[in-house]
């Protein structure tokens, strides 16, 4: 990495009508150079980097490539001087295929005028860009609205490098990656770091950061607290300097206090999904459930929550056995699933506040045949003030929140319902340590109030961190059940891969927060 400037913005200012999405941001960056960049959601990340690649015009300020002032006036613009930007919400055409996705407007063609596409030669280097970046196995001429939600994040990225550019922002890729996937991307920016690419990462995971950054710039409600070394600062170092306060506990502490027997599954099983699955949980308790991706976990969260039926075995709820045949059935019984794809599963994004806490008790607001909303507004803002949702008013849009409080409102429609039994599954995904922070008090005080969890997480720390007991899953089974004393990192991970577990009497690896 050299200490020559390729990146310098200077003043970046940027309001959306009476908010300052970023007031006067300077940062710089050189080639070669991991450079993170942190922040809550709504802190400006996303807003800094939309101007860098020319989605959005500043109010104010500069920027620089090679001492430069240059002006990014749309992505093509940008794309031209050498930035691309991999977002969060893809730019992909669905109805076309992988190869012409990842080299539209360079596809080569073949004739004496050059007027057809050569199908086969975009094919080849579709395949070839893919394979040298790491990406095997995905057949080029599959269509993109076919693929999984990872594998299109891989063709974005692939995308984005066909164009060979020296600045890639690359803005939470991992949210949607496996373990695997993501090794691959790591591997692929540490090449890229070396042919002299800046790298400029977005990512609310700040063990990615620590592993993959050299530099990491800290920005809070639209203004810069400053750039770091990341050999420099630590874990709570950077919470404090992204929250502005010190996150001392990341998980509350909290007596161990079960009681009664809520839930009890039986040898359960889906055909050709997961079989054999027996466990129960208590009031006052959070039962974890871990696995590797495509363990079974989800899949066995449907089926209690009767999105899906099982085929064998069977669950009691307070020691009755239940047919739940859909989703309204288990909520009437008392039992709500947050899934793990708000967006897609949990909320109406263009709808408001008011009408996603209200969409699974609209009974208990009405009044005959009408709405009453007087009623909805009271029950509805009250559980907005208890989560502390943060919003102008219940009539805001979904879509115009941050993660942390979209997660939040998903969580007070089904707490509305009054529910015993409250499945979780990925709770925190996507959401910045400070939103992350107070769900685990949410979840904290449910329990406290009598509400039996299950926790199902990919995070290792908030499995370890947040649950009484833990259920490890593999590959549709259930391999081990670990008591807080005995669960550890190593031990979660070794039944989760298939290995041999260690030797209870050797030193074991602590999780951390």
């Amino acid at each position: 990495m050299t200490d020559a400037c390729l990146l310098r913005m200077e003043g970046i200012a940027k309001r959306f009508g009476g908010t300052i999405a970023l007031a006067g941001v300077s940062a710089s960056a050189r080639p070669g150079e991991v450079h993170a960049l942190v922040g809550e959601n709504g802190a400006g990340k996303s807003t800094l980097m939309n101007i860098l690649s020319g989605a959005l015009r500043p109010d104010a300020g500069a920027i620089f490539i090679d001492s430069r002032r240059v002006e990014m006036t749309s992505p093509h613009q940008a794309s031209l001087l050498g930035v691309r930007a991999v977002h969060q919400d893809f730019s992909l055409v669905p109805h076309l295929t992988i190869a012409e996705n990842v080299l539209m407007g360079k596809m080569p063609t073949r004739g004496r005028r050059r007027l057809w596409v050569d199908w086969a030669e975009t094919n080849r280097r579709a395949h070839a860009l893919l394979s040298e970046l790491g990406f095997t196995g995905l057949d080029v001429r599959a269509r993109v609205s076919r693929l999984s939600v990872s594998h299109q994040q891989v063709v974005e990225i692939a995308k984005a490098l066909a164009e060979k550019p020296r600045i890639l922002i690359l803005d939470e890729p991992s949210a949607v990656l496996s373990k695997e996937e993501l090794a691959v991307l790591f591997s692929l920016i540490l090449r890229l770091k070396s042919q002299g690419t800046l790298v400029l990462y977005i990512s609310h995971r700040l063990e990615e950061v620590f592993e993959i950054a050299d530099r990491i710039t800290v920005l809070r409600d639209g203004e810069l607290v400053g750039t770091v070394r990341t050999t420099e600062v630590s874990q709570n170092d950077l919470i404090r300097m992204m929250v502005g306060r010190s996150v001392e506990e990341i998980y509350p502490p909290r007596p161990a206090r079960q009681g009664d027997e809520v839930l009890r599954v039986e040898g359960l099983g889906r055909a050709g999904e997961f079989r054999d699955i027996s466990f129960s949980v208590h009031r006052g308790e959070v039962l974890g459930m871990f696995g590797l991706v495509g363990s079974g976990r989800t899949a066995v969260a449907r089926c209690i929550f009767a999105a899906d039926q099982p085929t064998e075995g069977r669950i009691l709820l307070e020691g009755k056995p239940i047919h739940a045949r859909s989703p309204r059935d288990a909520v009437r019984a008392g039992i709500s699933l947050v899934t793990e794809d708000r967006k897609r599963d949990g909320l109406v994004m263009s709808c408001s506040i008011r009408d996603n806490v209200s969409l699974a008790t609209l009974r208990r607001m009405s009044r005959g045949l009408f709405l009453d909303r007087g009623r909805q507004d009271g029950l509805v803002g009250g559980k907005v003030r208890e989560l502390a949702i943060r919003s102008a008013h219940i009539g805001m849009l979904v879509k115009t929140l941050s993660g942390g409080n979209q997660q939040k409102v998903v969580l007070a429609k089904w707490l509305l319902t009054s529910t015993r039994l409250l499945i979780l599954d990925e709770p925190t995904r996507g959401v910045d340590i400070g939103a992350k922070v107070e769900i685990y008090h949410i979840i904290t005080r449910l329990v406290e109030a009598g509400i039996a969890v299950v926790l199902i997480s990919s995070e290792m720390p908030e499995v370890l961190g947040m649950s009484d007991r833990i259920i490890v899953m593999r590959e549709g089974r259930q391999v081990a059940e670990l008591g807080r004393a005995e669960a550890t990192e190593e031990r979660l991970l070794l039944h989760a891969a298939g290995v041999q577990a260690a030797d209870p009497r050797r030193p074991q690896v602590k999780g951390t927060a």
